[in-house]
């Protein structure tokens, strides 16, 4: 008799958690609060209809140790899930998470964005905490802002995460990046960790070909060293327009705080994220005597130490320009004639006309 009640004991549970729900094909999110107990998780999900037995649901919870801790956030349930399904969704904690992707050299806005997309924040919130002092000082942060203290990675982002979580994890990855060792460097080199990463946003900026960047960093070096301006491009038009955008007379001219065509040193603070390949160059400069660098057009630059040698090469940059555009000129002819063929070809003739 007991073997019997065992077995159709067992038979009920395999009914009850193998058998999938009567929800059809639709797929529904739940969510797990932070803080809630494996208890309160079971009342949400029996509120959903999404499990049949509450109690033998918390027995099997506890049988597999889920009861001591379950993992906040949302849950996606698909109708062909059963109980046990759902059970060891809830045990391996597979919330759903977005990919957020930063890269390097994106600055604040372009981070903001990604975040907005995702429904993480909003941009009025992002913009006062990415300024906002206590949330500075909470991560020993001496600089206007966050700008380029959130390291270019993919992040796995839980669905309902606070922007201001979000946010800290960039900023803790940057920190775990930014070793011992390079923290040293730096103190060698007389540099607070905001110079390191101004410094090092500028040379992402600039630099397209990594073993540049050492070179870079050099021509900057040597000119904080001789109190030249900089003169780095991108930081003419941080916080006026995209550095994707051509860069004009008047952008180098216009008076900022960052523009360091007008302001003596490095700006205040880093202009994007910076990866570590752009943090080592800061830190570890070439050992060349440059204080100029010019496009060639190709993604690589041309390196001087003097401004005679310089302007030769920005000369022979701006005459390789106009012969890319006379290139460009030509093969836009050649494509229009091309054109014109293919549609004197494909014509039909209808009573003596195309």
């Amino acid at each position: 008799m007991l073997l019997c009640l065992v077995f159709l004991y067992l038979i009920y549970i395999a009914i009850e958690f193998l058998v999938p729900l009567p929800t059809g094909t639709r797929t529904s999110e739940i969510q797990i609060p932070q803080g809630a107990t494996f208890r309160q998780a079971i009342d949400i999900l029996s509120k959903e209809k999404l499990i049949r037995d509450k109690n033998l649901f918390l027995f099997i919870g506890r049988l597999t140790g889920l009861h001591r801790k379950i993992r906040a956030g949302y849950y996606s349930i698909t109708g062909s899930m059963n109980p046990l399904d759902i059970l060891i969704l809830l045990k391996n904690g597979q919330i759903v998470e977005y990919d957020i992707t930063v890269v390097e050299g994106d600055s604040l806005l372009e981070i903001r964005e990604k975040l907005v997309e995702k429904n993480i924040g909003d941009r009025q919130t992002f913009r006062k905490i990415a300024k906002d002092s206590d949330f500075l000082k909470s991560f020993n942060i001496d600089a206007p802002s966050i700008e380029g203290y959130l390291f270019p990675d993919t992040y796995k982002m839980p669905k309902g995460i606070e922007i201001e979580n979000a946010l800290a994890m960039m900023i803790n990855s940057m920190r775990a990046k930014y070793s011992a060792k390079l923290q040293e460097r730096a103190a060698e080199l007389g540099l607070t960790e905001n110079e390191v990463l101004t410094l090092a946003s500028i040379i992402e900026k600039e630099a397209i070909v990594n073993s540049e960047r050492p070179l870079i960093s050099a021509v900057y070096h040597n000119r904080l060293k001789k109190r030249m301006l900089l003169q780095a491009d991108p930081t003419a038009v941080y916080g006026i327009k995209s550095s994707k955008e051509r860069i004009t007379m008047s952008d180098l001219r216009r008076k900022t705080l960052y523009n360091t065509y007008v302001i003596k040193g490095l700006p205040p603070g880093p202009i994007a994220s910076p990866g570590i390949k752009s943090i080592e160059a800061a830190l570890y400069p070439a050992d060349e005597r440059y204080l100029y660098f010019v496009s060639n057009n190709d993604g690589t630059h041309q390196f001087s130490v003097t401004a005679e040698e310089h302007i030769t090469a920005v000369k022979a940059y701006r005459e390789m320009r106009k012969i890319d555009k006379e290139i460009e000129k030509l093969k836009e002819k050649e494509k229009q004639k091309e054109t014109g063929k293919e549609n004197n070809n494909n014509g039909v003739k209808v009573n003596g006309r195309s």
